[in-house]
C-alpha cells in the first residue's frame, strides 16, 4: 500500500466520522428535550428555553 492509498483511506474515515457525528449532534439537539418531536408535553408556566426535562 503506497502512501496515495493510505491518504485516501484515511479521508474516506474521516468522511464516515463527519458524517457520524454530525448525524449524532442533530439528532442530541433536536431530541434532547423531546419537544422538536412532540413526544414530551410542554409544563405550565415553564422557560421557553433552557428547561429539559
Amino acid at each position: 500500500m503506497d502512501g496515495n492509498e493510505n491518504l485516501d483511506d484515511i479521508r474516506s474515515e474521516v468522511e464516515e466520522l463527519r458524517v457520524l457525528v454530525n448525524t449524532l449532534l442533530t439528532i442530541i439537539m433536536e431530541e434532547a428535550d423531546g419537544i422538536q418531536s412532540g413526544s414530551a408535553h410542554l409544563l405550565p408556566d415553564s422557560p421557553n428555553r433552557g428547561y429539559s426535562m
